[in-house]
């Protein structure tokens, strides 16, 4: 007789969200709160080499993760996963139950002979295998076809369905679990892991448990849906869905206590679900990596974001590659335009003056009074960056985002200020002044785009000297605090937000070896809170 059985995968797949940094009293507690709610599997992190941190789930050996599994619940298996080439056969001991049962591993259509390799090694250490193919969804039927014949003379414990990309619906389920059904070993249990860019994870489970066979079915999920991007599907809603529709005993309240304490705090500070943006890496058929480092310029409109995905290489889109989605980014929003002339005009405009730069920061909405009192002298040149202050009269608005861009340009005509955009803003219009894009471009890749350095190169270039920063407070982990009014929010991870931090903190402070740049108003930015974000770790607000 067939059985469903779950595979909890939070701790290993769900660490992407957080570097893996779950602390050792939640690591051990969510594998003794999995183990009494009767999961099957329980999946305790990656085994990699070197790997030394007890808060993380990443763990160097084997016998490290008997520390934390303590007394194993009598029904459940625990495996830890292997991505091949992280870890030696000789780093792994032979098995002797006090620690993972069984080792998931993971590989790329081209590591094929050396993983089985690995996994013969392995289960000759004792131990169950799942072999875990990445992306089988882009295998043709033959290569598919071929790999599971070497599967069959593996013989391990589980052979595995990968929907790496979210792009499964349930017919491409079903043609996909017939294909490998006719052609496994029926005494290999068949697994699936599905990743929820098209909210069809839970459906597509749904159908799996449906399927009328004798084989015995692995169905992975995570607490919350935690995984990067649009992450996975949901254990509490299978193990519902499985007590209710099959029988099965699943303590369903233990699952929710575990959400409750340790999953829904960390979904607070760090990012995962549905997104359009992960729709349309599904519907590209590219890896969410790329949907997720375009996501995060928050620089880009939907359909910019949709455009790139599908302008890349088709060979390219399964595996993510960090270097060349920066470089297709950079390359789409390079348009490049001689602006000589711009930089003369604009260079007559500003004469001998100062500049005062005005961010979008929240401080501008209490510094209203005082900036306004500081301009009345017109000794500033006065430049909002990507967005207009209506209590603030200025001389020009600089944008370099399309976001901002498709805000702010209406109150720019309607008020007649001089607006400069960076060539990357397409069909601007005429009446706008355009610089190129890739000339004030900054060399730190975290803030190679950010606005108000930009503007800062431009106005290095036509001679400025004197910069004043208004609005620049830097980012805080309270996104609700980071700008002046509600319609400037934008969602980044927690852990990016510092990044910026520290990265703006130090350009700057590079900067004023060639110009003087004074803070209005108390700043994230300044130098000497760089120290202190890196001990933290974190924004200061």
């Amino acid at each position: 007789m067939r059985k469903v059985s779950i595979l909890d995968c939070t701790l290993r797949d769900g660490g992407y969200i957080n570097d893996f940094k779950f602390g050792r009293q939640t690591i051990i507690d969510m594998i003794d709160g999995l183990g009494k709610a009767s999961i099957d599997i329980i999946e305790c992190g990656f085994l990699k080499s070197g790997c030394s941190d007890k808060d993380q789930t990443l763990f160097s050996a084997i016998e490290t993760i008997k520390d934390y599994i303590g007394e194993k619940a009598p029904n459940s298996i625990y495996v830890a996963m292997i991505q091949y080439g992280a870890i030696k056969i000789d780093e792994i001991c032979d098995y002797d139950g006090k620690s993972v049962d069984g080792i998931r591993i993971t590989f790329h259509e081209h590591e094929i002979e050396q993983a089985f390799t690995l996994g013969k090694g392995i289960m000759n250490k004792g131990y169950k295998v799942f072999m875990q193919p990445v992306g089988t969804t882009s295998y043709e039927d033959a290569a598919l076809i071929y790999l599971i014949k070497k599967i069959n003379a593996l013989k391990p414990y589980a052979f595995y369905m990968v929907d790496t990309l979210g792009t499964m619906y349930k017919n491409d389920l079903l043609r996909m679990f017939y294909i490998v059904d006719h052609n496994l070993d029926k005494r290999i249990a068949l697994g699936f892991h599905s990743h929820n860019n098209l909210q069809m994870s839970f459906a597509n489970a749904q159908e799996l448990a449906q399927i009328n066979t004798t084989r015995n079915l692995i169905i992975d999920s995570s607490v919350l849906g935690m995984g990067r991007g649009a992450g996975n599907l949901n254990t509490e809603l299978l193990v519902q869905y499985l007590n209710v529709n099959q029988g099965l005993k699943y303590d369903v309240f233990k699952i929710m206590n575990l959400m409750d304490q340790y999953i829904k705090p960390l979904s607070v500070h760090y990012k995962w679900g549905y997104d359009a943006a992960y729709y349309l890496a599904a519907v590209s058929e590219c890896h969410p990596n790329y949907a997720s480092f375009l996501l995060n310029r928050q620089t880009l409109q939907i359909r910019d974001i949709g455009t790139i995905l599908n302008g890349l290489d088709p060979q390219k889109r399964s595996l993510f590659d960090k270097k060349y989605i920066q470089e297709e980014y950079r390359k789409y929003m390079d348009y490049s335009v001689d602006d000589t002339e711009v930089c003369e005009h604009l260079k007559a405009m500003v004469g001998t003056k100062k500049i005062l730069l005005i961010a979008p920061g929240k401080s501008i909405k209490t510094e209203t009074v005082r900036v306004n009192q500081l301009i009345a002298d017109d000794t500033f040149f006065v430049v909002s960056i990507n967005f207009f202050p209506e209590k603030i009269p200025i001389d020009l608005i600089f944008i370099s985002n399309m976001k901002r861009f498709q805000n702010t340009r209406d109150f720019s005509a309607g008020h007649s200020i001089n607006t400069i955009v960076t060539s990357n803003i397409k069909n601007a219009g005429d009446r706008y002044w355009i610089v190129n894009y890739s000339s004030y471009l900054n060399e730190e890749s975290t803030i190679a785009d950010n606005a108000g350095i930009m503007c800062i190169n431009l106005l290095k270039k036509i001679g400025a000297k004197e910069f004043l920063l208004a609005g620049f407070d830097g980012f805080s982990d309270n996104i609700k605090e980071n700008f002046y009014e509600e319609s400037l929010y934008f969602d980044v991870e927690e852990e990016r937000l510092a990044k910026m931090n520290i990265a703006m903190a130090n350009k700057i402070a590079q900067l004023r070896k060639q110009v003087t740049i004074t803070f209005f108003a108390p700043s994230t930015y300044d130098a000497k809170n760089i120290v202190s974000q890196k001990v933290r770790g974190k924004t200061n607000g």
